[in-house]
């Protein structure tokens, strides 16, 4: 039975009806929550009005969303079926990640230095063209927060669950969103000095992560213990700095100072844990100190063996 041409017509137009009623729906929803950000944080910077992403906090908030969806759902339907491979993606994502990072740390000391940024204290507005330099390598290290939610898909892909903890997610969700209110309030002065520090710890860190998928390069790979520690000096860093602003002011507004430290402040407790769960285990089971598991040490002992001084293990039976 086919459709006469009024009975087409009338469903295309219900359709559309349909189609522009929840058009209109979002629209309000989209300038309710704007304005509510709006009267939370005051008037919005603006130099970076128009700039893609920027005018509306509802696509940053939806990515997110989207992406803590993608692990939730992504591990259930991984749960049985064979992890991915994903070598010749991983060394193009990495390698592209290290070169966006390696712009961005280049950028920002070359704009900073133009601008004769203060390095205790930067306001907003006195470096003129050097400002919207700063601002427009901060859009990208904002954007390059979504790139890096890649770095948690491929987790799930690859099916390695164990990396998937709460600082990773955390803290990629966490600093996508941050820097949307960044880029729309802060967008240059005081706020360059993290993603400087961040943008030379992700060289790093994404060429470890790179090199590390080929199999010939793994004996050289020797610094990885040593990026947690720079992650870590990284943030007490950049709380050292953001104090130094809110010590000597210069004009940054100081409930952003406040904010930065309390977050980055979170970041360094949940880092020291992971630190001193990784390493210190690995450094006692290399030691010949069994610490995984207390249950199974019993009187000193572990399987029959005794922990010596010197952290060999000698043979004998427990007691």
């Amino acid at each position: 039975m086919f459709l006469e041409g009024s009975e087409i017509y009338g469903s295309k137009s219900y359709f559309y009806n349909v189609l522009f009623y929840f058009q209109e729906q979002l629209e309000a929803f989209d300038k309710q929550l704007n304005d509510f950000v709006d009267y939370l944080f005051g008037p919005r910077d603006t130099r970076v009005r128009g700039w893609f992403m920027l005018d509306s906090c509802l696509p940053t908030m939806s990515l997110t969303l989207l992406y803590l969806l993608i692990v939730w759902l992504g591990t259930i339907y991984m749960k049985n079926r064979p992890a991915y491979s994903l070598k010749g993606v991983l060394v193009a994502y990495n390698f592209s990640v290290t070169m966006l990072s390696l712009y961005m740390l280049t950028e920002l000391i070359a704009s900073t230095w133009e601008g004769g940024y203060n390095l205790q204290c930067q306001n907003l507005h006195s470096a003129g063209e050097a400002d919207t330099r700063v601002a427009k390598v901060l859009w990208w290290y904002y954007f390059s927060k979504l790139i890096e939610f890649l770095d948690t898909i491929f987790f799930v892909l690859r099916k390695k669950n164990n990396q998937i903890t709460f600082l990773h997610v955390y803290h990629h969700a966490s600093m996508f969103n941050i820097w949307w209110c960044v880029l729309n309030w802060i967008p240059c002065g005081q706020s360059f000095f993290g993603p400087t520090l961040n943008s030379f710890i992700h060289v790093l860190m994404y060429s470890y992560y790179g090199l590390s998928t080929i199999p010939s390069m793994h004996k050289y790979l020797w610094w990885k213990k040593y990026l947690t520690q720079a992650q870590l000096i990284q943030f007490l860093l950049t709380i050292t700095h953001t104090l130094s602003a809110a010590v000597v002011p210069c004009g940054f507004p100081m409930g952003c100072l406040m904010f930065q430290s309390s977050y980055m402040a979170t970041l360094v407790i949940l880092f020291l844990n992971f630190y001193v769960k990784t390493y210190k285990k690995k450094l006692s089971n290399e030691d010949g100190w069994i610490t995984a598991d207390i249950k199974e040490v019993k009187n000193g002992y572990h399987n029959g063996y005794a922990a010596t001084t010197n952290g060999t293990m000698s043979k004998q039976k427990a007691q």
